[in-house]
């Protein structure tokens, strides 16, 4: 069976890829063609597909392409939840006045790779598996478990404790009460408590894309 979300320790990654499946609240509807507005910048549609459609190849390339596919049956609202979230986070560091450079991206990426004895292959398998994460968008996810990590620390707390995770989380969905949050109702609602995107529960929302497997039973 596959295990997901427990594979690689990085801090803040419970943050930034939780599951998104939690009663959603305060969401308002997004401009036509975007998936989502995060403070006036459009997630379009097109963009969540591109995404999605990469992890899905990735997935089915694998020799575990069923598991994977079945463990992630909402791809798109997760993918989107990924990618609204990060766009609050760029906000929340930059309000903070925190940074990353490459070399701590790198930094970040190299900590990984020694839990897997140095593999690049392993580690590309892992952030697959555990995180919906194909190897082009590595640098970005290192980048923003960088980012959270200083936000943290920032906010007077170390990484990876529970104080830290619930100001960080605290600071993140203020900053995103300030930019505004949209989301297409096809894919959830945005839940401001917990900055993640909710399931939708309206009865005529599509909650799955062309092509994309059905949530596992």
């Amino acid at each position: 069976m596959v295990r997901r979300r427990t594979a690689v320790s990085i801090a803040a990654a419970a943050l930034l890829l939780a599951s998104p499946a939690l009663t959603a609240c305060g969401s308002g509807p997004a401009q036509p063609g975007a998936a989502a507005v995060v403070g006036g910048q459009r997630i379009t549609v097109s963009t969540l597909q591109d995404k999605v459609n990469e992890v899905r190849a990735a997935q089915a390339a694998s020799p575990q392409a069923q598991q994977l596919i079945s463990a992630s049956g909402k791809l798109s609202t997760q993918t989107l939840s990924m990618l609204v979230q990060n766009t609050v986070i760029e906000r929340a560091a930059a309000d903070a006045g925190v940074t990353v450079s490459d070399g701590e991206v790198q930094q970040q990426h190299a900590a990984a790779l020694q839990q897997f004895s140095g593999s690049e292959q392993a580690l590309d398998a892992a952030l697959l598996q555990q995180y919906d994460i194909v190897p082009s968008g590595a640098d970005s996810f290192f980048r923003t478990n960088a980012l959270v990590g200083k936000l943290i620390m920032s906010l007077g707390f170390q990484p990876g404790s529970d104080g830290g995770q619930t100001a960080v989380v605290d600071a993140i969905s203020k900053t995103a009460d300030k930019m505004g949050v949209k989301i297409n109702p096809r894919y959830g609602a945005w839940d401001s408590k917990k900055a993640i995107i909710g399931d939708a529960t309206d009865p005529w929302v599509v909650t799955k894309t062309p092509g994309e497997a059905a949530p596992a039973a």
